[in-house]
């Protein structure tokens, strides 16, 4: 290229290097570079003007919507119900949630449909309050079977708001007045995705497994394997239901009545058998090999639900930890496998059961026992067989304690009969926490005395006791700041009102002479009352 040909290319070059840099200024002067943004990387964005929200801030989290109550109780168990019911019929705002998917528990859920009852040394019934009708309904034959028993649920919750299968995501605590902590709010999430915040002046542990309480800062007592010697946490047994149709009920019970008293102990071994219910039968059922170590046909608690209709409290189910659904699913899985066969052995040696078949299986099963949690009061033994009273009674007790059966001691053991006994306010109070009622099988009480503590009556009475009482008090006192002059009204209000008769009761005291080392040995389990009473000195 000569001279003239090279200028002009430099020429052309140079004015589309100009024309380049142009178009590049103008454009970035319509269109400026975001700070931070792939074209600007690094460059911060400048502060917008006070009180004006930046364009690419991101929308501020929206709070959860807020419900008040006076009562939150959370589970479906029928002991905290009627502490839901009772407060509720005393004018104050009650709402249930439960962890759980389905509605009520071991009764509903597990079919728990034997139900014991609690009477004194002589034979006098110590049922009060709205489980007396249930109670008497199950002894006359008017509530045996499960329908029967949703129409009791039923009324008891009527007009309750109860949201099933929740779970619980956060609870807010605070310093509380009497004592160290106490709750202001729980955040769960619906079984249907929603999420919920909820304020409650008390809260309430109403689970088999404290699916609430197991969240705060508590303190487990010593279970049954401090007794028993086990270096690992082991509940009792649980218990799965046994249901039968097609059982020829008159048949047996004809047949076994009529046998001589050889006869029966040579068939049956020890038991009875009456038009409603048959106890024991311990020969017989001793019989039965199971097919796998972690399950045990014990005697039978048999009530007949009418129609041929039978179903059994007797199969245990050993090392099931009720808080791990997959522990649960197993122990049903066991049980499914295991009570066909125990079926073909009533079939071949209980007469009147040739024809019987299976009736389905429950859902859920009877969970006896989880943790014991630190309470104001803790019962113990020498409380129940001593016939103690106390001033903030909330229930009279009664039941042997009746330790069931762990893998380390199949059959269990009883640990002696009270006449009678108190159980205080302070045994349903969680320690440490101003607002948290422990409710049913959550009840304060060592691994021993709850032997006799857990049965329904019993703290059924007592949550329906307080749920009068929160009503009563009201805007004027805690449970904590009671007094015994406070109880004393208390009391007169739940016996003229309500026919809970808590005061004027005198039991019969089976540790009169006792020891303070015989108390302490018989509370932490080194002496055995039923048989060490048979040899102690008098």
């Amino acid at each position: 290229m000569n001279r003239k040909g090279r200028r002009l290319s430099a020429w052309l070059v140079g004015a589309a290097l100009i024309l380049i840099a142009a178009i590049y200024v103008f454009t970035n002067q319509a269109n400026p570079a975001k700070p931070g943004s792939e074209n600007n990387p690094g460059v911060q964005q400048p502060a917008a003007p006070q009180g004006q929200k930046p364009a690419d801030a991101p929308p501020p989290k929206a709070e959860l919507p807020t419900e008040k109550v006076d009562v939150l109780v959370v589970g479906t168990e029928l002991e905290g119900l009627y502490l839901a019911r009772a407060a509720a019929d005393e004018g104050l705002k009650v709402k249930v949630i439960d962890p759980r998917a389905e509605f009520g528990g071991q009764v509903l859920q597990g079919e728990m449909l034997f139900l014991d009852e609690t009477r004194d040394d002589q034979y006098k019934l110590l049922v009060q309050g709205r489980a007396k009708s249930l109670f008497d309904g199950f002894r006359n034959g008017k509530i045996r079977k499960l329908k029967e028993f949703e129409t009791y649920f039923a009324e008891l919750a009527k007009d309750i708001p109860i949201e099933q299968g929740v779970k619980i995501e956060g609870i807010e605590e605070q310093p509380g007045q009497s004592a160290q902590q106490q709750i202001k709010s729980l955040q769960y999430e619906t079984k249907d995705g929603q999420k919920k915040k909820i304020e409650a002046a008390y809260w309430v542990e109403n689970t088999d497994y404290a699916a609430f309480a197991s969240k705060l800062q508590v303190k487990r007592l010593p279970g049954l394997e401090a007794f028993y010697g086990q270096s690992n946490i082991e509940y009792m047994s649980a218990g799965m239901m046994m249901k039968f149709k097609n059982v020829d009920w008159a048949k047996f019970q004809k047949s076994f009545n009529e046998m001589s008293k050889e006869e029966r102990s040579a068939k049956y071994g020890y038991g009875s058998v009456d038009n409603s219910f048959a106890i024991g039968l311990t020969g017989m059922t001793n019989k039965y090999k199971a097919t796998n170590d972690r399950v045990f046909l014990r005697g039978l608690n048999a009530v007949s639900q009418r129609d041929g209709e039978v179903i059994i409290n007797a199969f245990l189910i050993y090392t099931v930890d009720p808080s791990d659904d997959a522990s649960v699913k197993a122990a049903l899985d066991l049980g499914k496998k295991e009570i066909p066969l125990i079926l073909e052995h009533f079939r071949k040696n209980i007469t009147g059961w040739e024809k019987a078949e299976l009736n389905g299986f429950p859902n859920y099963l009877y969970i006896r026992e989880y943790n014991h949690y630190e309470t104001d009061y803790v019962l113990k033994p020498s409380d129940m067989l001593g016939a103690k009273m106390f001033w903030d009674n909330v229930s009279i007790g009664g039941y042997p304690l009746d330790l069931q059966g762990t893998s380390a001691n199949k059959w269990g053991i009883e640990m002696g009969r009270p006449d009678k006994y108190g159980m205080p306010l302070r045994s349903f109070l969680l320690k440490g926490y101003d607002n948290v009622i422990l409710a049913g099988k959550n009840v304060g009480a060592s691994a021993i005395a709850y032997g006799s503590a857990r049965i329904q009556p019993n703290t059924s009475l007592a949550a329906e006791s307080i749920g009068v009482i929160l009503g009563q008090i009201q805007g004027k006192k805690k449970l904590r700041e009671l007094k015994e002059a406070d109880m004393t009204g208390l009391h007169q209000v739940l016996q003229t009102k309500y026919a809970i008769k808590l005061t004027g009761v005198t039991g019969n005291n089976k540790l009169a002479g006792w020891t303070a080392d015989e108390l302490a040995k018989l509370d932490t389990g080194e002496i055995v009352y039923a048989s060490y009473v048979k040899t102690r000195k008098k």
